[in-house]
């Protein structure tokens, strides 16, 4: 943990916020809890040091402490008769402010210092004073406290923080980070980047232990099931957490296996609270997509009884959400027979397409799709903290949690995907009269005749169930010698029973599509009316199920061991086996001649266009057509299990001291760790699939090392270097392949479980301006070297080269057929670099109501490529995930009785793959979101609330290649509305 310190800092803007609110200062001081303290005399701002970790308060100081000493504290004390004590004689005074304290010059002269082995003079009390700062300012403050103390770069959420903004889970409260993105689906935040470095780059922990998560798209564009090291951080409400540590420099005492950085989760425990609290929260939730009114409710429950508390939480909620746009599945190189093609399509159009090859082939889109997306989302969060601390030498606890998220699925398209295609050779009845290529890519194309198109109709449930036990400890064995340890297990099963789906065909039919303008204005128009079921017949039936399981298991000692009170050895050992198994299922009947007569409804949901579509209960009754799969249904590639055992071992040094009388403080340590894979599956041999299991090991030694040094009264710089992991993606570690196969095409991927882990080697630079209790200014500058760079290779060959049977390949398929190969493959370094500004500043300078206004706000700047093989042929690409411009501003104006706040969170473009069919990349464009809260506290103590998500309806956009920009999606889900009360007793 990293020593808790309080250092010099003006500002003159803190005595005009003490003015402002000294008609409340007077106010009683929150009661505080009796801690057992041992703290030996030395200098003061080692004493402040230790005092602020023992009593888990942050302290600042606006005065010279530099050559001050203290004779100490030992006993069991209030954190405030603690401090009176350590500063007593010294002129100073403490102010009670945000949570923590601050220490200033006091009015009357200094006391002789102490003479060393005489008797002390009779203590004069040290009245502390109080400065009322509440609500998200405090929270503010406190976090500002923990991040200025810490040795390494880091960001700090609390509990206050969290709750003030209207978040409809983790992960959307997460993205207010410095530095932090996140993607998302049906409505809802999902996964989370970090200074341009994708989900599974960044490794979550919760309560102490590494976990993960996996959930569902109801998108195939997006990949569907999450079965990545990526948590998903959906799965719970943010009411669950009161802290969220974001480690962005790595020390030795952390978990190896986060470049990006590690995101600390911590739920509340008993022993956070003075004495006994209740609190709950109910709100009503709206879509302006749905119209349904939703329940969210929230409780804690927290009770202590002298050493022994014990603490209960509760959140659930429902959501209704409709996402909707217009879609293709992909781009496809196109090629025409000259009968294909009509007079009206001019002549240089009609020869590329007739005859053009190689770079100049025109590609065209897949499908040109509209669809919906509708999900009645059921989330529930329960958490169980127990805690007993006779005294500050023994302190136990155990944490439980259990989470649950539920999604139920309604999804419908009309596409112009039946068995005429429109992609790869077109030479059967389609007959196109005009068109228009840009680039090289076929943006409007109009055919009289000769088109099939279909209608899907898709049901689909899935729950995510996550656990988690950690029983935890600390002794403090000797004077010098502190033990701590942890074992815990945790465990998430997704599981995803029901995948229903029926397709219709209608044949032979007029059709076009127009993509020339932007994203918004993409339309296609029918020469038939698709709302008429009559048109329709059943063209095929698909059952899917889906299991993705991660557990992990942990132990972990750690001893602290106080060589001096400046300089202490911590030393720990660990070892973590994780597993990683799971399937996709499919099962298909396809109907040629057009099957029996089957139930069909008109779309119910909110769609670009009206359209009619299958009654699944019905067709499936109708058709009775079976719902259990077994091994025998298994999607090539999908069933494999990964496992991995580490150990790992540190050593690292704590240190502090003066220099050119200047503070600092710093760790510097090495970690070694050593793995060991055991990957299982079916390997493709070159001519057939054969079950195989394949292990491997790997180890190694990381150094790091943080420094902070207060470079004046209100200024911290810091600088960390240090080398870390990230493990390969579990599909890149599979035994197995898997074969995607479409109408017109499709994708095989494979893994590789010889790969080697990401190496990083990082540099971080950071000047910190704090200006008391009014805001702060940072600016850092961050450098990753990736010695070892996982990267894909990506090739165009006919599918028989493949070695996969012929019996995966869609109608209309043979082995020519061409298929995208995707294989990952240890490549060449990468780098990242950028810069990062953050600014909070209350604005306590103006004159009155303009006073209580205040802003928050980060820019983060990243740079990164790296080579990438697409169609044998290195490519230089950004790195995947990341955004080269991201940004989040709050404005906010908080009163005793009310306060509202805006937000904004602005993502530029970003790649999320290699592309391949013509495309170099594919990836997202620019999204901003803004967020609206405000509250009003009534006499009773009662608040209301009233929020608002993605006020502006922003969509989410996807593209093919990223000079042409091919259109892959566009959707929107409307803007989210909460009204609600919460009580605290």
């Amino acid at each position: 943990m990293a020593a808790r310190r309080a250092w010099l800092a003006r500002s003159g803007a803190m005595w005009s916020l003490a003015a402002s609110v000294a008609a409340v200062a007077a106010a009683p001081v929150r009661a505080e809890t009796p801690r057992r303290f041992a703290i030996e005399g030395g200098e003061l701002s080692h004493v402040l040091s230790t005092f602020s970790r023992q009593a888990d308060i942050p302290v600042m100081t606006l005065a010279d402490i530099r050559h001050r000493t203290s004779r100490g504290v030992r006993g069991v004390l209030t954190p405030a008769e603690a401090l009176n004590r350590l500063i007593a004689g010294q002129s100073l005074r403490a102010v009670a402010a945000g949570g923590g304290y601050v220490l200033r010059e006091a009015n009357t002269p200094a006391s002789p210092p102490p003479i060393p082995h005489a008797t002390p003079p009779p203590e004069t009390p040290t009245q502390v004073e109080t400065v009322v700062v509440t609500g998200f300012r405090e929270s503010l403050l406190r976090a500002r406290g923990l991040k200025r103390q810490a040795n390494g770069a880091q960001e700090v959420i609390l509990a206050d923080d969290i709750a003030a903004f209207p978040d409809l889970n983790l992960a959307e409260s997460l993205q207010r980070v410095p530095g932090m993105t996140i993607s998302r689906d049906t409505g809802e935040g999902r996964q989370i980047a970090l200074r341009g470095l994708g989900p599974d780059f960044t490794r979550a922990q919760l309560n102490g232990m590494e976990v993960s998560a996996s959930t569902a798209s109801g998108m195939d564009n997006r990949g569907s099931v999450s079965r990545t090291r990526a948590f998903d951080y959906s799965i719970f409400a943010s009411e669950l957490f009161n802290r969220v540590t974001v480690w962005k420099a790595y020390a030795a005492d952390q978990d190896e296996g986060g470049i990006g950085g590690t995101v600390e989760l911590r739920t509340a425990k008993p022993f956070d609270y003075a004495g006994d609290k209740l609190a709950f929260s109910a709100k009503a939730l709206t879509n302006t997509a749905t119209d349904a009114v939703s329940p969210r409710f929230a409780a804690l429950a927290s009770k202590r009884w002298g050493d022994l508390g014990a603490l209960v939480s509760v959140a659930y909620s429902e959501n209704d959400a409709n996402e909707y746009g217009y879609r293709n599945w992909g781009w496809s190189p196109v090629t025409f027979g000259a009968a294909n093609i009509g007079p009206g399509v001019a002549p240089a159009v009609a020869d590329r397409l007739i005859h053009a090859t190689g770079e100049n082939r025109v590609v065209a889109p897949m499908a040109a799709t509209y669809s919906s997306w509708f999900d009645h989302r059921t989330r529930l969060g329960v958490t169980l903290a127990l805690q007993y601390e006779p005294d500050d030498r023994l302190k136990l606890g155990v944490d439980l949690l259990y989470g649950r998220l539920s999604n139920d699925r309604d999804e419908v398209s009309l596409a112009a995907a039946g068995d005429n295609p429109l992609t790869g050779d077109v030479r059967g009845a389609q007959r196109l009269r005009a068109a228009e290529i840009r680039g090289n890519s076929l943006i409007y194309a109009d055919y009289s005749a000769g088109v099939d198109l279909r209608s899907e109709h898709k049901r689909s449930e899935d729950t995510t169930i996550f656990l988690q036990g950690a029983v935890n400890g600390e002794v403090q064995v000797a004077e010098r010698l502190r033990l701590r340890g942890m074992v815990g297990y945790s465990k998430s099963d997704f599981e995803g029973p029901v995948f229903d789906k029926i397709f219709l065909q209608t044949r032979d039919k007029a059709f076009a599509y127009d993509l020339r303008g932007a994203a918004k204005d993409a339309r296609s128009t029918y020469g038939f009316d698709p709302t008429d079921p009559a048109v329709w017949g059943l063209m095929r039936a698909d059952v899917r199920e889906d299991q993705v399981v991660n557990a992990f298991s942990t132990g972990r000692l750690d001893a602290d061991y106080r060589i001096a009170p400046a300089f202490s050895i911590a030393a720990g050992a660990q070892h973590k086996a994780f597993r990683n198994d799971g399937y996709t299922r499919r099962a298909r009947t396809d109907y040629p001649a057009g099957g029996p007569e089957i139930p069909k409804i008109p779309i119910f949901q909110t769609s670009l266009i009206a359209y009619s579509v299958a009654d699944i209960e019905g067709a499936f009754a109708r058709l009775g057509l079976p719902r259990d799969l077994s091994e025998a249904d298994d999607q090539p590639g999908s069933h494999y299990s990964i496992r991995e055992k580490t150990w790992s071992a540190y050593a690292m040094a704590r240190l502090s001291g003066v220099l050119a009388g200047r503070t600092w403080r710093g760790d510097a340590g090495l970690r070694w760790y050593a793995t060991d894979l055991t990957s299982a599956g079916m390997v493709n041999t070159g001519t057939r699939l054969e079950p195989a299991v394949i292990r491997s090991a790997y180890e190694g030694v990381l150094p790091a090392l943080n420094l902070a040094l207060d470079v004046s009264p209100s200024v911290v710089a810091r600088v960390s270097a240090n080398r870390n992991i990230s493990r390969p993606s579990l599909a890149d570690l599979r035994a197995a392949g898997n074969v995607n196969s479409a109408p017109f095409g499709g994708t095989v991927s494979s893994g590789n479980p010889g790969l080697r882990p990401f190496l990083a080697d990082a540099l971080e630079g950071a000047i910190e301006i704090y200006q008391g209790c009014s805001g702060y200014f940072a600016v850092s500058l961050f450098y990753k070297r990736m010695n070892s760079f996982i990267t894909t290779a990506t090739s165009a060959v006919p599918y028989g080269a493949t070695g996969y049977p012929l019996a995966f390949l869609s109608p209309g398929n043979g082995p020519d057929t061409i298929y995208t190969f995707v294989r990952p493959v240890n490549g060449d370094g990468a780098a990242i670099k950028g810069v990062e500004l953050a600014l909070q500043r209350d604005f306590t300078f103006l004159p009155a109501p303009f006073d209580k206004l205040g802003f928050v706000g980060n820019v983060t700047r990243a740079a990164g490529r790296s080579n990438v093989l697409i169609e044998n042929r290195s490519v230089a690409l950004d790195l995947f995930q990341l955004s080269r411009w991201t940004s989040n501003a709050t404005l906010y104006y908080e009163t005793p009785r009310w306060g509202a706040r805006v937000s904004s969170a602005y993502r530029s473009g970003y790649l999320d793959g290699a592309g391949g069919n013509g495309a170099i990349g594919t990836g997202y464009q620019a999204s901003n979101n803004i967020d609206f809260a405000a509250h009003y506290n009534t006499a009773a103590g009662l608040k209301i609330v009233v929020e608002g998500v993605n006020l502006t309806n922003a969509p989410i956009t996807q593209y093919s290649d990223q000079v042409e920009k091919r259109l892959l999606a566009r959707t929107v889900s409307g803007r989210t509305f909460t009204l609600g009360v919460t009580y605290e007793f």
